[in-house]
């Protein structure tokens, strides 16, 4: 689809995989727009890129703030493509090392986040796209992100890889829902990549995640996340499908 005479958004824009697929978007001349949390660098990103991008601060599970931040997308163009970047994870144990059951509310927190942020942005933006004009039958594509954890999450995964494997189970529904509207969803999930999620670990572990990569033998490079993202958006068969991009990658209990 060609989205160069409309507007995108990506979440999560202001680094690692949304600030790459951004980059994307800019090259193509398309006007962008990053959501992403007020005490994000979304402001300083969007300066650094220049006119063709805007930051509309806002957590992914505000609708009042998602859709302010559509109403500015939609001032450039019919928002054509939304990529859904933001997330979190955080370390959960079912039973901890002491016997004390997992914490819930870290649990609830990434599950929020993570699924229902993404059903907050993919509905809010498929409102949209389906009173797009229909350009060579497609009026709009949305890509949100899953992860190989949603079928190999690792011990203290367990609100992350719940969450992914949900954002799975929602990409051939909705997929299937808003076919007779002309919107495609598909979810990319990301095996190890370089990002902030990783940077907060030491350097040893991060080679040692890498060196379990079959090939090629090394972390994935946010790039490449947003190449495959561009290619979804162009490729009209693309459609109610999660795509992995993880080096053949499956990953251990730990």
């Amino acid at each position: 689809m060609d989205i160069s005479q409309g507007s995108a958004v990506v979440t999560g824009g202001a680094s690692g995989l949304g600030l790459a697929t951004v980059a994307e978007f800019v090259k193509r001349g398309v006007p962008t727009v990053i959501i992403d949390l007020p005490t994000s660098a979304g402001a300083q990103v969007a300066a650094e890129f220049g006119e063709l991008v805007s930051f509309s601060p806002s957590d992914v599970t505000d609708p009042v703030g998602v859709d302010a931040a559509l109403d500015v997308a939609e001032s450039k163009g019919p928002i054509r493509a939304t990529v859904h970047c933001a997330g979190r994870g955080a370390t959960v144990r079912v039973v901890d090392r002491d016997g004390n059951p997992g914490s819930l509310e870290d649990y609830e927190a990434v599950v929020r986040t993570n699924l229902i942020g993404s059903f907050n942005v993919l509905r809010l933006a498929a409102a949209r796209m389906v009173f797009n004009e229909s350009e060579e039958g497609e009026r709009g594509v949305i890509i949100m992100t899953a992860s190989v954890a949603a079928w190999e999450g690792q011990i203290g995964q367990i609100p992350y890889a719940a969450s992914k494997a949900g954002v799975v189970g929602m990409t051939i529904v909705a997929a299937r829902d808003l076919a007779r509207k002309q919107v495609r969803v598909n979810s990319i999930a990301p095996g190890i990549f370089d990002t902030p999620i990783l940077a907060r670990h030491s350097q040893e572990i991060r080679d040692g995640l890498a060196a379990q990569v079959p090939h090629p033998s090394r972390m994935g490079r946010a790039s490449e996340f947003a190449q495959l993202a561009l290619h979804i958006v162009d490729n009209a068969m693309l459609n109610g499908e999660t795509i992995r991009i993880d080096g053949a990658i499956r990953m251990a209990a730990r």
